[in-house]
């Protein structure tokens, strides 16, 4: 592709459990920030923290418009209903 460059990243700096090989593009200007910014033997972990962080942010989203179309769909409780909801429940227990 062009204005991409193949490069092969492998997890294990300081990641918890196993790692794997993943195979990917990513653009030119990206990969030279990444070896000039970068020391090599950082760049691994650097990418798997920046994966991570743009993975949660995703999850977030997804999770954020999910509790807006349930909510849409569920019938208006208001602060008094939650309130006497919460308070019988805790004094079942």
């Amino acid at each position: 592709m062009r204005g991409y460059e193949s490069y092969s990243i492998v997890g294990g700096h300081q990641v918890t459990g196993a790692a794997r090989k993943l195979n990917f593009m990513i653009r030119n200007e990206i990969a030279r920030d990444l070896e000039s910014l970068v020391p090599a033997g950082e760049r691994s972990r650097t990418v798997n923290d920046a994966l991570a962080k743009e993975l949660l942010s995703i999850r977030r989203r997804k999770l954020t418009q999910r509790m807006r179309t349930l909510r849409k769909k569920g019938p208006a409780v208001g602060a008094e209903d939650i309130v006497a909801a919460l308070r019988k429940d805790r004094e079942s227990h």
